[in-house]
């Protein structure tokens, strides 16, 4: 599935990842590939990445989670997510 994180500032990421865990209103929630369509607000926290890998050009705003798994993340203040047809679009701060 296709991701797109987007500051005012610049495009954070571009690409393919298995999934994406994003910091919810009402608790973190997890996206995979079909999942239904969704739009929701985004508080303070982490989004994660599950990829194999990121580009070098994006790999410099990111934490390595875990060594065992590739799980990348990025810290957000808050932000909006949309989520249709195995494409997200996330709008963070």
């Amino acid at each position: 599935m296709n991701i797109k994180i987007l500051t005012p500032e610049f495009v954070v990421f571009d690409g393919e990842v298995k999934s994406v865990l994003l910091p919810g209103k009402n608790g973190d929630f997890h996206i995979m590939k079909d999942h239904a369509a969704i739009v929701a607000s985004l508080i303070n926290g982490k989004i994660k990445l599950f990829t194999d890998n990121i580009d070098e050009k994006y790999v410099d705003k990111f934490s390595k989670e875990n060594e065992k798994e590739s799980v990348f993340s990025f810290p957000v203040k808050s932000g909006v997510v949309e989520f249709n047809n195995n494409k997200a679009i996330i709008l963070a701060e």
